[in-house]
């Protein structure tokens, strides 16, 4: 498998930010890490190992980034405002960093997937949700997506617009509905094995259900626990089965 490193310094965020990159062709898939996590974590673990097929097939090229999940969310030794504000950075990375890189290294009409686990699932979902122009679809594994169950307490505006559960609800932008709404691809995926939590999954899919908007809901059995070996089979599944 085909492997790149790249690095910059992101205006965004004031320091420097790595980028690993998997393969020639395919459609770009943006893995985002789990927790405290960074962007190697992914590799690190074997999942790259389990979707080597399609990526040497050319089916999918695999963008991996750094979260800043301790420097935000996880940093519990600043103010709150200072967590969500660092978190509102890291998304202006993406959108205006890491999706012009993604580009130039593909093409203009190459669709964005967002992935991640756990957290990263979290944040994968929001990605795509607050800008659908930019970002084609999402797969969400093991997720919750009630932002409140990481931010101890704290709840403003910048918490409440970047927890799904709270603003898709209230979310009535009929360009931005329409947006998410054509997208084929809102996978949510979840076991039911120990520490996940499908009825998160469940909830949050109801409130898509509700705005008109395509998705789909796969819960895996009590077998299937919060842990890579799970990840490691859903993925590779997904990229044989629905792209």
């Amino acid at each position: 498998m085909k492997r790149t490193l790249n690095s910059w310094f992101s205006p965004s965020l004031n320091k420097e930010m790595p980028i690993a990159t998997y393969g020639d062709y395919g459609f770009a898939l943006l893995l985002i890490p789990t927790a405290a996590a960074d962007y190697l974590e992914y590799e690190r673990f074997q999942l790259m190992e389990h979707i080597a097929g399609p990526v040497n097939e050319g089916k999918v090229k695999v963008f991996s980034i750094d979260s800043i999940n301790n420097e935000s969310w996880m940093n519990n030794h600043v103010d709150p405002r200072h967590k969500t504000y660092r978190h509102q950075q890291w998304n202006n990375y993406v959108y205006n960093e890491v999706v012009p890189f993604i580009r130039h290294n593909t093409s203009a009409d190459t669709p964005i997937i967002t992935c991640g686990a756990s957290f990263g699932a979290l944040h994968s979902m929001n990605l795509f949700l607050k800008r659908p122009d930019l970002i084609n679809g999402v797969i969400a594994m093991s997720g919750v997506y009630d932002l409140t169950e990481y931010s101890k307490g704290h709840f403003d505006e910048d918490v409440y617009f970047n927890s799904p559960m709270h603003y898709m609800p209230n979310l009535t932008d009929h360009g931005i509905l329409e947006q998410i709404r054509r997208s084929h691809h809102l996978h949510i995926l979840t076991g039911s094995g120990p520490y996940e939590d499908p009825s998160s999954s469940g909830r949050f899919a109801k409130i898509l259900y509700d705005k008109g908007i395509q998705y789909e809901l796969d819960i895996w059995g009590q077998d299937w626990p919060h842990d890579w070996n799970t990840w490691k089979a859903m993925l590779p599944h997904y990229l044989s089965t629905r792209f």
